[in-house]
């Protein structure tokens, strides 16, 4: 019951905030899904519906599969987030939290891909 009633507070949040935020071809929605067990950073072309690029802690082919969904294991995947996108051309973006708060795993992510060198 409890769980249900976090859950559904969380995807109202989620909906707040995707009414304010969209991703374009220039500046690309950074969307960020935490599992408990990983992590997911997806860079997302709304008007187009595609996605531009991805990193996640899971698959055979992630280079960081080894790492749990923690804060060390965030920043290591927003510094190669940032890499990835860089390599791709995308320097801008909008950040999506998903309806998580701005503190722990979230805010050492979006750190890390700033110190990266994206800017948002």
């Amino acid at each position: 019951m409890r769980t249900e009633k976090k859950h559904q507070l969380q995807q109202l949040r989620r909906w707040r905030i995707r009414k304010k935020i969209t991703g374009s071809k220039e500046r690309p929605r950074m969307s960020v899904c935490f599992t408990s067990e990983n992590i997911h950073v997806q860079f997302i072309d709304d008007e187009a519906g595609r996605t531009l690029a991805a990193v996640s802690t899971v698959g055979s082919k992630s280079p960081v599969k080894d790492l749990s969904a923690n804060v060390n294991g965030a920043k290591a995947v927003g510094a190669l987030a940032a890499k990835n996108a860089l390599d791709k051309g995308i320097k801008h973006v909008v950040f999506d939290r998903g309806g998580k708060l701005y503190h722990g795993k979230v805010k050492a992510l979006a750190d890390a891909a700033r110190e990266a060198g994206l800017q948002f």
